[in-house]
């Protein structure tokens, strides 16, 4: 059973994925002021969930092993991969599989 401190880690991760798309959507687009450029709702909303990650990230070090963290938060680089394909048309290349599948089996080889 995966205790409330991992969960929490991978919310953290996922929150800080789903931060980084929108913050990138905001930087794609063309504002008539320096103001609208900073103040608007991806970036708003995109800084909120980086806080709300960082709270999550602390809490869930708070009861869960420390050997473990890491482990979960490379996960955040596979999702980043997906949410980009999804959102933003992003290719996906055979280097960019093949640190996928390098993360994967690492994450593997730790575990086993």
């Amino acid at each position: 059973m995966v205790s409330r401190f991992v969960f929490a880690m991978f919310l953290s991760v996922l929150a800080a994925s789903i931060s980084q798309v929108l913050l990138k959507k905001s930087a794609l687009k063309t504002y008539h002021t320096v103001v609208k450029e900073y103040l608007n709702l991806y970036v708003i909303s995109g800084y909120g969930l980086l806080f709300i990650s960082m709270l999550l990230t602390v809490y869930a070090y708070s009861g869960m092993d420390y050997k473990n963290g890491p482990i979960i938060e490379s996960m955040g680089n596979v999702i980043i991969l997906i949410l980009g394909y999804v959102f933003f048309g992003e290719r996906i290349s055979i280097r960019k599989m093949a640190g996928i599948v390098c993360i994967i089996a690492g994450i593997i080889v730790f575990y086993f």
